[in-house]
């Protein structure tokens, strides 16, 4: 083998390498998307199963769900479950909160909720995912050291506006 034909195979085998690195770290991306959205899907029907069996959603502090024991603490994403504080041996409906995949970048979920209507919201990595929403993310709402692009919600409460702004806007249009 000449030195020419050595230093093509090895341009070859270079751009095959980046080209693989790149679609790598794209397929890590898109799981860590996929992990949050089946996050926050399974944390906007436990708050659902809560306001059925209680008839009223837990508040929001500074973005975490208020519904830990004792007396109905800031739960802690990654650490705390929802449960019934009243009734122990009721199942839980969150055995413990999921966490951002890149929490220990400080990148976390954000819950916030008023009287009949709540959002649960994240921050996806993938402007291209088709989830990503650019109206979340004018709000500015920091979902840690992110800003938050994606969410659902319950009680049909828009994403382009804070829950406490539309709850307003449907007292004002009831009055």
């Amino acid at each position: 083998m000449t030195k020419r034909e050595t230093v093509s195979i090895f341009i070859i085998l270079s751009l095959i390498f980046s080209a693989s690195i790149y679609n790598f770290n794209i397929a890590i991306r898109r799981s860590r998307d996929a992990q949050r959205k089946a996050d926050v899907r399974s944390i906007t029907e436990a708050i659902n199963k809560y306001q059925d069996d209680f008839g009223f959603l837990p508040a929001s502090e500074n973005g975490k769900i208020v519904a830990c024991a004792p007396a109905f603490r800031p739960c802690d994403w990654g650490k705390d479950g929802v449960f019934d504080i009243s009734d122990p041996s009721y199942p839980p409906y969150l055995e413990k909160l999921p966490i951002d995949p890149d929490s220990k970048d400080g990148v976390s979920y954000y819950y916030e909720s008023g009287v009949k209507k709540f959002q649960v919201l994240a921050s996806l990595e993938g402007k291209d995912e088709p989830e990503y929403d650019e109206k979340i993310e004018a709000r500015q709402v920091n979902c840690g050291t992110k800003i938050c692009n994606f969410g659902l919600s319950g009680g049909d409460a828009p994403l382009d506006k804070s829950v406490q702004e539309y709850e307003a806007e449907l007292d004002e249009k009831s009055n």
